[in-house]
């Protein structure tokens, strides 16, 4: 096989460093991945963390494979043994993923994700949203999305709070799951066409999803990045979840009572600490993402000149 360019080459792996690498992500994910499978063969729900294996739609398998994503030129190692083998390609002096096997139908969501990354990073962030949106998804509702978990308070208690108190959710993956009866107390009527204008770093929910925009672009992106967005994403929606109507202490997490005064500043605490802690990861993300625009633009636009090239010389033949 024609052996790449290795120009867009950024590191290089011996056998040890790769094998070190794989472990350390293996050990790190391990845990939440038997955590899922056991329970799954248990046919036991979790109200807080199934969130990450459901909504967010990457396989338990998935999180565990490892890839140094793209452009990491490992030496020493066959393909065979490699997640994700069929991504590698033959370059001087070893194997990497290149931009050669990424599927260029997908270049659009990349560029789409620059975008998204830069101007969620730019956007002032937004403290004053209490976690109500778990608050306006049970809103006048005859029951709570999660039936195996008990309310903390009435259901006249929660619409008096979502009454009482402006909704000013900015993220419509939240948004679109309120009751019908709350969505216009929001003081944005968001769409899908309006996620450029509204997401901003102080959402729990945006931090959240930083895990999604990594193992989206699986295994070109690293597998070490997207752990630190699966971690991320997991106290994230610890603190989502403690900040919601939901009586979640069997499951052993003491509520943020945000119905209270020194419960919505415990929240904008915890806001603030996931926001903080998202910040070096979406900025990590950005420049994956800018990486993978870089090297699959200037593939394509290569191959667009030769085939250019081929077509003028068989014209003129």
């Amino acid at each position: 096989m024609e052996k790449i360019c290795s120009t867009m080459i950024r590191h290089t792996w011996d056998r040890t460093a790769w094998q070190t690498a794989r472990e350390t992500h293996q050990q790190r994910v391990q845990f939440w991945i038997n955590d899922r499978v056991e329970r799954s063969l248990r046919n036991e729900k979790h109200p807080v963390y199934d969130f990450l294996f459901e909504y967010y739609t990457f396989r338990p398998s998935h999180l565990g494979r490892f890839s140094p994503g793209m452009g990491v030129l490992i030496q020493g190692v066959p393909a065979e043994s490699l997640d994700w083998s069929t991504y590698y390609q033959p370059v001087d002096g070893g194997i990497a993923i290149t931009a050669d096997t990424f599927p260029v139908k997908r270049l659009p969501l990349v560029r789409w994700g620059v975008r998204f990354l830069e101007q969620t990073l730019e956007r002032p962030p937004v403290w004053h949203c209490f976690g109500l949106h778990e608050w306006a998804m049970v809103y006048r509702a005859m029951k709570g999305r999660h039936e195996q978990v008990p309310l903390r308070l009435s259901s006249d208690e929660i619409a008096r709070l979502v009454e009482e108190n402006q909704l000013c959710c900015t993220h419509f993956d939240a948004y679109r799951f309120f009751t019908p009866e709350a969505k216009p107390l929001n003081r944005m009527q968001l769409n899908r066409l309006s996620l450029n204008d509204y997401d901003q770093p102080g959402c729990i929910h945006v931090n959240m999803d930083l895990y999604k925009w990594a193992f989206h672009l699986a295994p070109f992106i690293s597998s070490e990045l997207i752990a630190d967005a699966f971690e991320l994403a997991v106290a994230a929606r610890e603190v989502d979840m403690r900040a919601s109507p939901y009586d979640l202490k069997q499951f052993g997490f003491e509520p943020i009572c945000i119905e209270t005064k020194a419960g919505r500043e415990e929240y904008v605490r915890n806001q603030r600490m996931i926001s903080e802690r998202g910040i070096p990861v979406r900025r990590r993300l950005l420049e994956a993402y800018r990486y993978i625009e870089r090297g699959v633009t200037a593939l394509t636009s290569q191959l667009s000149i030769q085939g250019a090239t081929v077509f003028s010389t068989s014209i003129n033949s």
